[in-house]
Protein backbone atom coordinates (compact mmCIF):
# COMPACT_ATOMS: atom_id res chain seq x y z
CA UNK A 1 0.00 0.00 0.00
CA UNK A 2 0.96 3.26 -0.89
CA UNK A 3 2.23 5.76 1.97
CA UNK A 4 2.38 8.77 -0.47
CA UNK A 5 -0.23 9.96 -2.93
CA UNK A 6 -2.36 12.22 -4.64
CA UNK A 7 -5.20 11.57 -5.51
CA UNK A 8 -8.29 13.40 -7.77
CA UNK A 9 -10.86 12.23 -8.55
CA UNK A 10 -14.14 14.37 -10.99
CA UNK A 11 -17.61 12.92 -11.75
CA UNK A 12 -19.39 14.56 -14.67
CA UNK A 13 -22.92 14.69 -15.19
CA UNK A 14 -24.25 12.97 -18.76
CA UNK A 15 -26.29 14.44 -20.53
CA UNK A 16 -30.13 13.94 -18.89
CA UNK A 17 -31.04 11.47 -22.20
CA UNK A 18 -28.06 9.54 -21.03
CA UNK A 19 -29.17 9.48 -17.25
CA UNK A 20 -31.52 5.98 -17.25
CA UNK A 21 -28.92 4.43 -18.90
CA UNK A 22 -25.67 5.09 -16.80
CA UNK A 23 -24.48 5.52 -13.10
CA UNK A 24 -21.77 7.67 -13.70
CA UNK A 25 -18.80 9.15 -15.91
CA UNK A 26 -15.60 9.64 -13.38
CA UNK A 27 -12.05 10.35 -13.95
CA UNK A 28 -9.29 8.65 -11.44
CA UNK A 29 -5.41 11.02 -11.65
CA UNK A 30 -3.32 9.42 -9.04
CA UNK A 31 0.04 10.19 -8.72
CA UNK A 32 2.44 7.96 -6.18
CA UNK A 33 5.81 6.33 -6.27
CA UNK A 34 6.36 4.55 -9.57
CA UNK A 35 6.10 1.54 -7.74
CA UNK A 36 3.62 1.98 -5.38
CA UNK A 37 0.23 1.43 -5.25
CA UNK A 38 -2.86 2.73 -3.46
CA UNK A 39 -5.51 -0.84 -2.66
CA UNK A 40 -9.41 -0.73 -1.76
CA UNK A 41 -12.43 -2.40 -2.57
CA UNK A 42 -15.17 -1.12 -4.21
CA UNK A 43 -18.57 -3.10 -2.95
CA UNK A 44 -20.84 -4.95 -4.91
CA UNK A 45 -22.44 -2.32 -7.83
CA UNK A 46 -24.33 -2.64 -11.70
CA UNK A 47 -21.58 -3.46 -14.79
CA UNK A 48 -18.71 -0.56 -15.10
CA UNK A 49 -15.93 -0.01 -17.43
CA UNK A 50 -12.64 1.24 -17.26
CA UNK A 51 -10.59 3.13 -19.55
CA UNK A 52 -7.09 4.06 -19.01
CA UNK A 53 -5.52 7.31 -20.61
CA UNK A 54 -2.23 7.31 -19.55
CA UNK A 55 -0.21 4.93 -16.74
CA UNK A 56 -0.34 1.57 -15.49
CA UNK A 57 -3.60 -0.36 -15.97
CA UNK A 58 -5.76 -0.84 -13.25
CA UNK A 59 -5.22 -3.83 -10.83
CA UNK A 60 -8.57 -5.95 -9.74
CA UNK A 61 -10.30 -9.04 -8.93
CA UNK A 62 -13.20 -10.26 -7.59
CA UNK A 63 -13.01 -11.24 -4.10
CA UNK A 64 -11.33 -13.66 -2.59
CA UNK A 65 -9.32 -13.76 -5.82
CA UNK A 66 -6.01 -11.88 -5.93
CA UNK A 67 -5.63 -8.87 -7.82
CA UNK A 68 -3.70 -9.08 -11.08
CA UNK A 69 -3.13 -6.16 -14.25
CA UNK A 70 -6.74 -6.19 -15.81
CA UNK A 71 -5.96 -3.92 -19.43
CA UNK A 72 -6.70 -0.42 -21.09
CA UNK A 73 -10.31 -1.33 -21.47
CA UNK A 74 -11.66 -3.48 -19.04
CA UNK A 75 -15.28 -3.73 -17.72
CA UNK A 76 -16.69 -5.86 -14.71
CA UNK A 77 -20.76 -7.47 -14.88
CA UNK A 78 -23.06 -6.70 -11.99
CA UNK A 79 -21.72 -7.55 -9.25
CA UNK A 80 -22.53 -9.84 -5.85
CA UNK A 81 -19.46 -9.77 -4.22
CA UNK A 82 -16.72 -7.15 -3.51
CA UNK A 83 -14.01 -5.89 -6.00
CA UNK A 84 -10.62 -5.44 -5.10
CA UNK A 85 -8.58 -3.43 -6.67
CA UNK A 86 -5.32 -1.31 -7.09
CA UNK A 87 -3.85 1.79 -8.32
CA UNK A 88 -0.35 3.00 -9.90
CA UNK A 89 0.42 6.32 -10.90
CA UNK A 90 -2.47 6.93 -13.61
CA UNK A 91 -5.28 8.52 -15.05
CA UNK A 92 -8.41 6.28 -15.62
CA UNK A 93 -12.03 6.94 -16.75
CA UNK A 94 -14.73 5.32 -15.35
CA UNK A 95 -18.66 4.70 -16.67
CA UNK A 96 -20.89 2.48 -15.28
CA UNK A 97 -23.90 1.07 -16.74
CA UNK A 98 -27.74 0.97 -15.39
CA UNK A 99 -29.47 -2.44 -16.48
CA UNK A 100 -31.34 -0.15 -19.01
CA UNK A 101 -27.90 0.39 -20.44
CA UNK A 102 -27.28 -2.99 -20.66
CA UNK A 103 -29.77 -3.43 -22.81
CA UNK A 104 -29.64 -1.02 -25.07
CA UNK A 105 -25.70 -1.22 -25.67
CA UNK A 106 -24.50 -4.50 -24.57
CA UNK A 107 -25.47 -7.58 -26.42
CA UNK A 108 -25.23 -10.10 -23.88
CA UNK A 109 -26.75 -12.03 -20.94
CA UNK A 110 -25.71 -9.79 -18.22
CA UNK A 111 -25.73 -12.72 -16.07
CA UNK A 112 -23.30 -14.06 -18.71
CA UNK A 113 -20.41 -12.04 -16.94
CA UNK A 114 -21.96 -11.10 -13.74
CA UNK A 115 -19.58 -11.60 -11.02
CA UNK A 116 -16.28 -11.64 -13.52
CA UNK A 117 -13.68 -8.70 -14.73
CA UNK A 118 -12.94 -9.29 -18.68
CA UNK A 119 -11.12 -7.72 -21.11
CA UNK A 120 -13.55 -5.84 -23.11
CA UNK A 121 -11.53 -4.54 -25.85
CA UNK A 122 -11.65 -8.59 -26.90
CA UNK A 123 -15.28 -8.72 -26.55
CA UNK A 124 -18.01 -8.17 -29.29
CA UNK A 125 -20.70 -6.92 -27.41
CA UNK A 126 -18.69 -4.08 -25.67
CA UNK A 127 -17.57 -2.82 -28.90
CA UNK A 128 -19.51 0.04 -29.13
CA UNK A 129 -17.42 0.98 -25.89
CA UNK A 130 -14.01 0.80 -27.67
CA UNK A 131 -14.09 3.83 -29.30
CA UNK A 132 -13.77 5.81 -25.62
CA UNK A 133 -10.52 4.16 -24.99
CA UNK A 134 -9.05 5.85 -28.56
CA UNK A 135 -10.81 9.33 -27.25
CA UNK A 136 -9.09 9.27 -23.86
CA UNK A 137 -5.85 7.63 -25.34
CA UNK A 138 -5.49 11.12 -27.46
CA UNK A 139 -7.31 13.45 -24.81
CA UNK A 140 -5.48 16.45 -23.38
CA UNK A 141 -5.16 17.35 -19.35
CA UNK A 142 -8.54 19.06 -19.92
CA UNK A 143 -10.62 16.77 -18.59
CA UNK A 144 -14.10 18.52 -18.59
CA UNK A 145 -13.46 18.52 -22.46
CA UNK A 146 -12.74 14.59 -22.64
CA UNK A 147 -15.62 14.23 -20.82
CA UNK A 148 -17.90 16.21 -23.14
CA UNK A 149 -16.65 14.20 -25.90
CA UNK A 150 -17.48 10.95 -24.30
CA UNK A 151 -20.60 12.26 -23.67
CA UNK A 152 -21.28 13.42 -27.14
CA UNK A 153 -20.08 9.70 -27.96
CA UNK A 154 -22.85 8.31 -26.32
CA UNK A 155 -25.40 10.77 -27.04
CA UNK A 156 -24.70 9.08 -30.77
CA UNK A 157 -25.43 6.02 -30.00
CA UNK A 158 -28.65 7.15 -27.71
CA UNK A 159 -30.51 6.43 -30.72
CA UNK A 160 -30.71 2.12 -30.01
CA UNK A 161 -34.39 0.45 -29.15
CA UNK A 162 -34.37 -0.61 -25.78
CA UNK A 163 -36.26 -3.99 -25.74
CA UNK A 164 -38.60 -3.91 -22.16
CA UNK A 165 -37.40 -0.52 -21.67
CA UNK A 166 -40.10 0.77 -19.72
CA UNK A 167 -40.19 -2.53 -17.29
CA UNK A 168 -36.55 -2.67 -17.15
CA UNK A 169 -36.40 1.33 -15.96
CA UNK A 170 -39.57 0.37 -13.53
CA UNK A 171 -37.98 -2.47 -11.84
CA UNK A 172 -34.49 -0.34 -11.65
CA UNK A 173 -36.64 2.34 -9.93
CA UNK A 174 -38.72 -0.45 -7.06
CA UNK A 175 -34.71 -1.21 -6.31
CA UNK A 176 -34.42 1.58 -4.60
CA UNK A 177 -37.69 1.44 -2.64
CA UNK A 178 -37.01 -0.47 1.08
CA UNK A 179 -41.14 -1.74 0.93
CA UNK A 180 -39.55 -4.05 -2.13
CA UNK A 181 -38.92 -6.65 0.29
CA UNK A 182 -39.34 -9.97 -1.33
CA UNK A 183 -39.76 -11.42 -5.31
CA UNK A 184 -43.62 -11.31 -4.52
CA UNK A 185 -43.89 -7.59 -3.71
CA UNK A 186 -41.51 -7.05 -6.86
CA UNK A 187 -43.67 -8.59 -9.11
CA UNK A 188 -46.78 -7.48 -8.38
CA UNK A 189 -44.87 -3.86 -8.47
CA UNK A 190 -43.77 -4.44 -12.21
CA UNK A 191 -47.28 -6.81 -12.88
CA UNK A 192 -45.61 -9.78 -14.00
CA UNK A 193 -45.17 -13.46 -13.52
CA UNK A 194 -42.44 -14.40 -11.11
CA UNK A 195 -41.19 -16.69 -14.31
CA UNK A 196 -41.02 -13.51 -16.50
CA UNK A 197 -39.58 -11.62 -13.69
CA UNK A 198 -36.84 -13.87 -13.29
CA UNK A 199 -35.43 -14.20 -17.39
CA UNK A 200 -35.74 -10.17 -16.95
CA UNK A 201 -33.14 -9.86 -14.03
CA UNK A 202 -30.87 -12.70 -15.23
CA UNK A 203 -30.61 -11.00 -18.63
CA UNK A 204 -31.09 -7.18 -17.76
CA UNK A 205 -29.47 -7.05 -14.16
CA UNK A 206 -27.01 -10.47 -13.85
CA UNK A 207 -28.61 -11.85 -11.06
CA UNK A 208 -32.52 -13.71 -9.73
CA UNK A 209 -34.68 -10.98 -8.36
CA UNK A 210 -34.39 -12.44 -5.23
CA UNK A 211 -30.51 -11.80 -4.79
CA UNK A 212 -31.34 -8.17 -6.44
CA UNK A 213 -33.28 -7.15 -3.46
CA UNK A 214 -30.78 -8.79 -0.80
CA UNK A 215 -27.74 -7.02 -2.49
CA UNK A 216 -30.09 -3.66 -2.22
CA UNK A 217 -31.31 -3.73 1.59
CA UNK A 218 -26.88 -4.79 2.30
CA UNK A 219 -26.07 -1.56 -0.11
CA UNK A 220 -28.51 0.30 1.89
CA UNK A 221 -27.10 -0.40 5.55
CA UNK A 222 -23.53 0.26 3.78
CA UNK A 223 -24.15 3.71 2.73
CA UNK A 224 -25.91 4.57 6.21
CA UNK A 225 -22.88 3.27 7.71
CA UNK A 226 -20.75 5.12 5.44
CA UNK A 227 -22.00 8.57 5.68
CA UNK A 228 -22.72 8.69 9.45
CA UNK A 229 -20.20 8.51 12.32
CA UNK A 230 -18.93 5.07 12.10
CA UNK A 231 -19.14 4.16 15.37
CA UNK A 232 -22.02 1.67 15.31
CA UNK A 233 -23.73 -0.62 12.76
CA UNK A 234 -26.59 -1.43 14.21
CA UNK A 235 -27.96 2.46 13.91
CA UNK A 236 -27.21 1.60 10.00
CA UNK A 237 -28.99 -1.79 9.30
CA UNK A 238 -31.60 -1.29 6.69
CA UNK A 239 -35.70 -2.22 8.39
CA UNK A 240 -35.56 -5.39 5.92
CA UNK A 241 -32.88 -6.87 8.32
CA UNK A 242 -34.55 -9.24 11.17
CA UNK A 243 -30.80 -8.92 13.17
CA UNK A 244 -27.52 -7.90 13.43
CA UNK A 245 -26.38 -11.85 12.73
CA UNK A 246 -28.54 -12.00 9.46
CA UNK A 247 -26.48 -8.59 8.59
CA UNK A 248 -23.23 -9.84 9.31
CA UNK A 249 -24.09 -13.34 6.90
CA UNK A 250 -25.21 -10.88 4.22
CA UNK A 251 -21.70 -8.88 5.40
CA UNK A 252 -19.45 -11.91 4.76
CA UNK A 253 -21.18 -12.89 1.61
CA UNK A 254 -20.62 -9.54 0.04
CA UNK A 255 -17.68 -8.42 0.95
CA UNK A 256 -15.41 -11.50 1.90
CA UNK A 257 -15.25 -10.08 5.69
CA UNK A 258 -17.00 -9.11 8.75
CA UNK A 259 -18.39 -5.33 9.24
CA UNK A 260 -15.69 -4.91 11.91
CA UNK A 261 -13.09 -5.95 9.37
CA UNK A 262 -13.94 -3.35 7.10
CA UNK A 263 -14.51 -0.98 9.76
CA UNK A 264 -11.15 -1.13 10.77
CA UNK A 265 -9.44 -1.19 7.36
CA UNK A 266 -8.04 1.63 5.57
CA UNK A 267 -9.94 3.22 2.42
CA UNK A 268 -8.17 5.37 1.11
CA UNK A 269 -10.26 6.03 -2.56
CA UNK A 270 -13.58 4.98 -1.52
CA UNK A 271 -13.73 7.50 1.66
CA UNK A 272 -13.24 10.10 -0.63
CA UNK A 273 -15.97 9.06 -2.91
CA UNK A 274 -18.16 7.07 -1.16
CA UNK A 275 -21.22 9.40 -1.21
CA UNK A 276 -21.69 9.77 -5.07
CA UNK A 277 -20.50 5.79 -5.85
CA UNK A 278 -23.48 4.61 -3.12
CA UNK A 279 -25.59 6.83 -4.65
CA UNK A 280 -24.94 5.95 -7.94
CA UNK A 281 -26.17 2.49 -7.17
CA UNK A 282 -29.60 3.69 -5.87
CA UNK A 283 -28.21 2.95 -2.24
CA UNK A 284 -28.30 6.44 -0.91
CA UNK A 285 -30.37 9.78 -1.90
CA UNK A 286 -28.60 11.20 -5.02
CA UNK A 287 -26.35 14.24 -4.14
CA UNK A 288 -26.94 17.93 -5.89
CA UNK A 289 -23.70 17.80 -7.94
CA UNK A 290 -23.15 20.22 -9.97
CA UNK A 291 -21.65 19.31 -13.96
CA UNK A 292 -18.12 18.67 -12.65
CA UNK A 293 -17.96 17.35 -9.06
CA UNK A 294 -14.02 17.34 -8.10
CA UNK A 295 -12.71 15.82 -5.05
CA UNK A 296 -8.67 16.31 -4.71
CA UNK A 297 -7.16 14.75 -2.06
CA UNK A 298 -3.33 14.52 -0.71
CA UNK A 299 -2.53 11.35 1.90
CA UNK A 300 0.82 10.90 3.78
CA UNK A 301 -0.61 7.96 6.10
CA UNK A 302 -3.35 5.93 3.70
CA UNK A 303 -1.74 3.04 5.58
Amino acid sequence: MADDFALDVGFYRLSEELQPYFTALYSFTIECPEDAMVEDRLHPEWAAMRFTQSGSVPFAAITPEDIAPTCPFVASGPTSKAIKFGLKRSRIWGLGLQPAGWAKFVNAPANSIADTIVNAGEMECFSLFSPILEEVRGATDDLDETAGRINGYLMEQNHREVPNEETIIACQEAMHDTEVSDVAILADRLQMGRRTLERLCGRYFGFPPKMLIRRQRFLRSLARFMLQPRDNWSKALDVQYYDHAHFVRDFRSFMGMTPTEYAEAPHPVLDRIIAQRLADQGAAPQTDMPTVLRYSATSDSAG
